[in-house]
């Protein structure tokens, strides 16, 4: 989360004013900004002032920046409500929603094609980023245990993965001290290669990550093909590598729309999968998913069996008290939509994607990066020659049409190059794609009249967005 630096002594006066029709006779229409004013308010005017300062929030559902769900519907909003004062990890208070997580890890277990005689065994979480540090360290504790039975140092241990990934993986790296091997991109590949993965392992690598959806243009990391590579390691060096796979938003897209793809449990080296419920899982921001393929993928000494609240239950997450709602929006959505109804979303936020790209590959400026053919994402370059504005010039422009259209340079390797992205997500119609599509014409056209604009005047480049 957000950091913040306590601004209390700076602003010590600043104030929230408010309408006078909400304050009572006698009292002044103002309260203090940054401390807790002496008294109370009526609810509806407490409620009204937040509510009139998130007005300055941008809309949610034009933030084509973010993967996260902005639309559901009303029934699982309803059932959001009902379960808001759950706490997740009060299991025997609450049995049923324990139920329905525990059946949710079964449904993606058997979707992401785990063998029954495996055993397979995962978790919810609070998101992807979460779930993802939980296989970070159940890789880092395997290769520990693995150095001690040997007789081996277990200092020096690094992980290897694609310099797109989610910054998530570079905090894990941080946080338990392990080297990031990041592999840099190029051109011709704008994420992790088998070629790149196999050469960056050695003796202290605990598993290589591989990315189903690379945050920066939306494209599936051949995980087959890493596995392949890792497999001529093991037999040329005897260095032996698992394999997490950071499915944060492709393990809710491949498995309806590219049932064929071999990039799961059915590929013997992938160990553990995340996944991010609120993304392409369609929940609203709140849980994540963790599944590995066996337990003995997953070490004993990360399980604690804790006895809390008059019952017994074995857990294993960076987080205590979390809500369950999200939980059971996500066994909603299971029970809702079924294969069937997984797969029409799915298609038809790849189908609109794929019509953006080509569209906005007709408009002149710009160069795809991608074209929506892996996850629903649109990324796209200004094209060689334009020198006229640049993508954060047309990241500002649309903004005041109230799109978030993020712009950012691409990872190590390709530092030099600058995208903009489009997510399409459940809920972004065709129709709004036309209204997207009219709006970047008209500020392409209203640039190229200008010649210029505020990005690109002091010659510095600028990001409008971070991973």
């Amino acid at each position: 989360m957000a950091l913040h630096r306590n601004v209390r002594a700076e602003h010590a006066d600043a104030t929230i004013g408010f309408r006078p029709q909400f304050s009572r006779s006698g009292e002044t229409a103002e309260l203090p900004r940054y401390r807790l004013s002496a008294d109370g308010m009526d609810p509806d005017t407490a409620y009204q002032i937040v509510h009139d300062e998130l007005m300055l929030d941008g809309n949610a559902r034009l933030n084509l920046a973010t993967f996260v769900t902005t639309w559901m519907e009303p029934q699982a909003r309803a059932l959001i409500d009902e379960c808001a004062d759950k706490n997740m990890v009060d299991k025997d208070e609450y049995p049923q929603t324990a139920e329905l997580e525990k059946r949710c890890v079964a449904m993606l277990a058997d979707l992401w094609h785990a063998e029954e005689t495996e055993e397979a065994t995962g978790t919810s979480t609070t998101g992807s980023s979460e779930a993802c540090m939980l296989g970070g360290l159940a890789l880092l504790h395997r290769w520990r245990s693995r150095r001690k039975e040997a007789g081996l140092p277990t200092d020096g241990a690094n992980l290897v993965m694609g310099a797109n990934v989610q910054v998530c993986w570079e905090k894990f790296c941080r946080y338990w001290d392990v080297e990031a091997r990041l592999v840099p991109v190029d051109a011709s590949c704008t994420h992790l290669s088998p070629e790149g993965a196999a050469a960056r392992c050695d003796e202290r690598t605990i598993g290589v990550v591989a990315v189903l959806g690379s945050t920066f243009d939306g494209t599936f990391e051949p995980v087959s093909d890493i596995a392949a590579a890792l497999d001529g390691l093991a037999a040329s060096s005897g260095v032996d590598v698992p394999i997490h796979v950071d499915a944060a938003s492709g393990g809710f897209v491949a498995p309806f729309l590219d049932p064929d793809l071999v990039w799961d449990f059915r590929v013997p080296r992938v160990q553990s999968i995340n996944a991010s419920g609120h993304k392409y899982g369609l929940v609203y921001p709140g849980v994540g998913w963790a599944v590995w393929r066996s337990p003995a993928a997953l070490p004993d000494e990360l399980v604690f069996d804790v006895d809390y609240l008059g019952g017994s239950m074995p857990t294993f997450g960076l987080n205590f008290s979390r809500p369950g709602a999200q939980v059971v929006a996500q066994y909603y959505n299971f029970v809702r939509l079924g294969t069937d109804g997984f797969t029409r979303v799915q298609q038809a936020c790849r189908d609109t994607a794929r019509w953006v790209a080509g569209e906005v590959a007709r408009l002149g400026p710009f160069a795809l990066v991608s074209d929506g053919s892996d996850l629903p994402v649109v990324a796209f370059r200004m094209a060689d020659g334009e020198d006229r504005f640049s993508v954060y010039d047309v990241s500002d422009a649309l903004r005041a049409h109230g799109w978030l259209v993020p712009a950012y340079a691409m990872p190590e390797g390709l530092e030099d190059v600058s995208v903009l992205r489009v997510v399409v997500r459940n809920g972004f119609s065709r129709n709004l794609a036309e209204l997207l599509v009219s709006d970047l014409g008209n500020v392409v056209a209203e640039l190229g009249e200008r010649a210029g604009g505020r990005a690109t005047a002091d010659g510095k480049r600028r990001s409008a967005f971070h991973h």
